[in-house]
Order: C-alpha cells, then sequence, then structure tokens
C-alpha cells in the first residue's frame, strides 16, 4: 500500500490572503526575513496500487481546483 502525497497550491499569479495575513503576522512577531508566505493543502492518501493517472484525475476532479490551484504528486515506492 504505498503512501501518495498530493500537494495543492494557488497558481503563482494568484493573491493568496491568507498566506499574505501569515508573513505580516510573523513580521509583526520580529521574524522580518520572511519575504512571503503561501498556504497550501497536503493530502495524504493510502491505495492498494498506486496509478499515476488515477490519482491525477482525483485531483482534476475533487482534491483540486486546477483553474486555481496547481498540484504535485509524491508517492513513496
Amino acid at each position: 500500500m504505498p503512501p501518495v502525497r498530493v500537494y495543492v497550491r494557488l497558481k503563482p499569479s494568484l493573491l493568496d490572503s491568507a498566506g499574505k495575513t501569515v508573513a505580516s503576522s510573523l513580521a509583526k512577531l520580529g521574524f522580518e526575513e520572511v519575504e512571503e508566505a503561501r498556504i497550501g493543502k497536503l493530502v495524504e492518501l493510502k491505495v492498494d496500487k498506486y496509478d499515476e493517472g488515477r490519482v491525477k484525475e482525483m485531483c482534476d476532479k475533487l482534491l483540486a481546483n486546477p483553474v486555481i490551484e496547481d498540484y504535485t504528486i509524491e508517492v513513496d515506492e
């Protein structure tokens, strides 16, 4: 049962308001070295057999919004 991790992030061209809030808050706490923060999500799947096409289909249909988000898939073989 290989673990599959799907990382979903807003496309770089889109404003990440949550990330902007985090970066601003960190600066107010004295962490001025943070220039930018972007917030995403991690989805961990356990599948009986890894099929890249099926996982991409899951991402395109439910796990990510392909219009505004990019995703990457990582598999432990």
